[in-house]
């Protein structure tokens, strides 16, 4: 579904990403795993247009996607939930959904659907999205995501700072989606809640691919060398 090959970007003089090479299949949970100032965001931020690129192909679905601007990539169907969450703080919940309904192909998801997932968040339609906690506005910016019936779905980084109550309502969603065939590229800086989802994972380093196959090898050896802190 997703295929990125010979990546490369700058920012400055300083080369972040070094030729990626990943592939993401159709229907599967990819893991992006690395330290923290690798280049994940940054591989995320350029698979959907919001930073320019050196070199380097990105294809979705078989199209190529670099002469598209972020807006027609999401319309494309790639859904982006960034780190941080940035939801509109001003606006309610409600309103902040219906943002990412302009990036919908087609038919939106219905409310009743997105808050059966999450559904603490139902009687909060009317708050303003800057009144929730950090795990709500964690839910939020998923579901918001996922109005536009993506059929690939970017995550930078979902459990960050959410308490694990709500990690455990985040990987039952996470997985419900997978069991209804979208596909997830995940970057997680937890690699127990990226094992237990993910079939798949490429390790990044410096900005290039230094590791990459089935999650169910993935090395204690390789996890120290790349991930321990």
């Amino acid at each position: 579904m997703l295929q990125i090959r010979g990546l490369t970007q700058y920012y400055g003089g300083s080369n972040v990403l070094r030729g990626i090479d990943l592939d993401v299949p159709r229907g599967s949970c990819v893991a992006l795993l690395g330290r923290n100032g690798v280049g994940k965001t940054t591989l995320l931020r350029c698979i959907m247009g919001m930073l320019e690129t050196r070199s380097g192909t990105v294809r979705f679905d078989g199209k190529d996607l670099m002469r598209l601007s972020s807006f027609e990539r999401a319309r494309l169907g790639i859904g982006y939930v960034p780190q941080g969450r940035e939801i509109f703080p001003r606006l309610t919940v409600a309103e902040n959904i219906a943002v990412g309904e302009s990036a919908a192909r087609g038919p939106t998801a219905p409310p009743e659907e997105l808050f059966a997932l999450f559904p603490a968040l139902q009687p909060m339609k009317g708050r303003r999205g800057g009144d929730l906690s950090g795990g709500q506005q964690q839910q939020l910016a998923i579901i918001r995501a996922l109005v536009a019936r993506p059929s690939l779905l970017l995550l930078d980084e979902p459990t960050e700072g959410i308490q694990p109550s709500l990690v455990k309502d985040i990987e039952r969603v996470l997985r419900l989606l997978q069991e209804s065939g979208m596909t997830i590229l995940l970057v997680e800086q937890y690699v127990e809640f990226a094992r237990s989802l993910a079939q798949e994972y490429a390790i990044l380093d410096r900005g290039e691919v230094v590791g990459h196959g089935r999650v169910a090898d993935l090395r204690p050896e390789e996890m120290r060398r790349h991930l321990a802190v």
